[in-house]
Protein backbone atom coordinates (compact mmCIF):
# COMPACT_ATOMS: atom_id res chain seq x y z
CA UNK A 1 0.00 0.00 0.00
CA UNK A 2 1.31 3.35 -0.69
CA UNK A 3 1.76 6.70 1.77
CA UNK A 4 -0.19 9.80 0.85
CA UNK A 5 1.28 12.73 1.73
CA UNK A 6 -1.13 13.56 3.86
CA UNK A 7 0.36 10.84 6.32
CA UNK A 8 3.69 11.93 5.62
CA UNK A 9 2.80 15.34 7.09
CA UNK A 10 1.18 14.31 9.94
CA UNK A 11 4.61 12.39 10.97
CA UNK A 12 6.22 15.75 10.35
CA UNK A 13 6.90 18.28 13.09
CA UNK A 14 4.05 21.15 12.90
CA UNK A 15 4.54 24.57 12.67
CA UNK A 16 4.58 25.32 8.19
CA UNK A 17 7.15 28.10 8.10
CA UNK A 18 6.70 30.90 4.83
CA UNK A 19 8.02 34.22 4.51
CA UNK A 20 6.91 37.49 2.51
CA UNK A 21 7.79 37.94 -0.98
CA UNK A 22 8.88 41.66 0.59
CA UNK A 23 11.21 40.20 3.26
CA UNK A 24 14.76 40.81 2.48
CA UNK A 25 16.82 37.92 1.51
CA UNK A 26 19.00 38.66 4.68
CA UNK A 27 15.94 37.62 6.58
CA UNK A 28 15.12 34.57 4.56
CA UNK A 29 18.95 33.29 4.68
CA UNK A 30 18.33 33.97 8.30
CA UNK A 31 15.33 31.59 8.92
CA UNK A 32 16.40 28.77 6.75
CA UNK A 33 19.69 28.81 9.03
CA UNK A 34 18.21 28.99 12.26
CA UNK A 35 15.15 26.70 11.40
CA UNK A 36 17.89 23.88 9.38
CA UNK A 37 15.37 24.32 5.97
CA UNK A 38 16.58 23.99 2.57
CA UNK A 39 13.56 25.68 1.14
CA UNK A 40 11.07 27.90 1.79
CA UNK A 41 6.89 28.43 0.53
CA UNK A 42 6.90 32.56 -0.13
CA UNK A 43 3.28 33.40 0.87
CA UNK A 44 1.65 36.60 0.12
CA UNK A 45 -0.70 36.14 2.85
CA UNK A 46 -2.40 32.58 2.27
CA UNK A 47 -1.49 32.27 -1.40
CA UNK A 48 1.76 30.69 -2.40
CA UNK A 49 3.41 32.84 -4.78
CA UNK A 50 6.93 31.18 -4.85
CA UNK A 51 9.62 29.46 -3.08
CA UNK A 52 13.26 30.41 -2.52
CA UNK A 53 15.60 27.49 -1.86
CA UNK A 54 19.46 27.24 -0.83
CA UNK A 55 20.14 26.75 -4.92
CA UNK A 56 18.38 30.32 -5.52
CA UNK A 57 20.77 31.87 -2.74
CA UNK A 58 23.79 29.74 -4.32
CA UNK A 59 23.21 30.65 -8.01
CA UNK A 60 21.45 34.38 -7.60
CA UNK A 61 22.90 35.94 -4.82
CA UNK A 62 25.95 34.46 -4.64
CA UNK A 63 26.92 34.28 -8.30
CA UNK A 64 25.27 37.37 -9.49
CA UNK A 65 26.08 39.50 -6.75
CA UNK A 66 22.49 39.90 -5.46
CA UNK A 67 22.13 42.43 -2.36
CA UNK A 68 21.31 40.64 1.20
CA UNK A 69 18.49 43.82 1.08
CA UNK A 70 16.96 42.68 -2.07
CA UNK A 71 13.62 41.40 -1.79
CA UNK A 72 12.81 37.45 -1.89
CA UNK A 73 10.41 38.19 -4.60
CA UNK A 74 13.54 39.04 -6.72
CA UNK A 75 14.87 35.71 -6.99
CA UNK A 76 12.34 33.11 -5.46
CA UNK A 77 11.34 31.19 -8.22
CA UNK A 78 7.69 31.95 -9.19
CA UNK A 79 6.54 28.57 -11.25
CA UNK A 80 6.07 25.81 -8.81
CA UNK A 81 4.96 22.41 -8.86
CA UNK A 82 2.90 21.54 -6.16
CA UNK A 83 1.03 18.17 -4.98
CA UNK A 84 -1.96 17.69 -2.61
CA UNK A 85 -2.42 15.51 0.66
CA UNK A 86 -3.94 13.00 -1.16
CA UNK A 87 -1.27 12.53 -3.83
CA UNK A 88 0.81 9.11 -3.43
CA UNK A 89 4.10 9.09 -2.35
CA UNK A 90 5.24 7.33 -5.71
CA UNK A 91 3.66 10.66 -7.89
CA UNK A 92 5.94 12.55 -5.95
CA UNK A 93 8.78 11.03 -6.15
CA UNK A 94 7.82 10.86 -10.44
CA UNK A 95 7.58 14.41 -10.28
CA UNK A 96 10.96 15.78 -8.36
CA UNK A 97 12.74 12.82 -10.46
CA UNK A 98 11.08 14.80 -14.06
CA UNK A 99 11.36 17.92 -12.67
CA UNK A 100 14.76 18.16 -10.57
CA UNK A 101 13.62 19.43 -7.48
CA UNK A 102 13.80 18.34 -3.88
CA UNK A 103 11.07 19.87 -2.44
CA UNK A 104 7.16 20.10 -3.52
CA UNK A 105 4.98 22.82 -1.53
CA UNK A 106 1.84 20.53 -0.35
CA UNK A 107 -1.73 22.89 -1.58
CA UNK A 108 -4.83 22.21 -0.53
CA UNK A 109 -7.97 24.32 -1.28
CA UNK A 110 -5.66 27.18 -2.45
CA UNK A 111 -3.74 26.98 0.73
CA UNK A 112 -0.27 25.92 1.79
CA UNK A 113 -0.38 23.17 4.24
CA UNK A 114 3.41 22.02 3.85
CA UNK A 115 6.44 21.19 1.92
CA UNK A 116 7.61 17.39 1.16
CA UNK A 117 10.91 16.65 0.84
CA UNK A 118 13.06 13.97 -1.18
CA UNK A 119 14.42 13.23 1.84
CA UNK A 120 10.65 12.51 3.19
CA UNK A 121 9.85 10.41 0.35
CA UNK A 122 13.01 8.47 0.57
CA UNK A 123 12.34 7.70 4.27
CA UNK A 124 8.61 6.52 3.96
CA UNK A 125 9.59 4.51 0.91
CA UNK A 126 11.93 2.28 2.79
CA UNK A 127 9.87 1.56 5.69
CA UNK A 128 7.25 0.75 3.67
CA UNK A 129 9.41 -1.68 2.02
CA UNK A 130 10.79 -2.86 5.46
CA UNK A 131 7.11 -3.48 6.51
CA UNK A 132 6.52 -5.76 2.94
CA UNK A 133 9.52 -7.41 3.34
CA UNK A 134 8.44 -8.38 7.37
CA UNK A 135 5.28 -9.40 5.97
CA UNK A 136 6.27 -11.45 3.09
CA UNK A 137 8.66 -13.37 5.75
CA UNK A 138 5.86 -13.62 8.26
CA UNK A 139 4.23 -15.26 5.32
CA UNK A 140 6.81 -17.66 4.29
CA UNK A 141 6.82 -18.53 8.00
CA UNK A 142 3.69 -19.28 8.34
Amino acid sequence: MSSTVKQILAGKPSGLVSIDPEATLESAMRMMVERNIGVLPVSDGEKLVGIISERDFLRRVLYRGVSLQATVREIMTEKIVTVTSGDTIEHCMETMTELRVRHLPVVDGGKLTGVLSIGDAVRVTVEDQQSMIEQLESYIRA
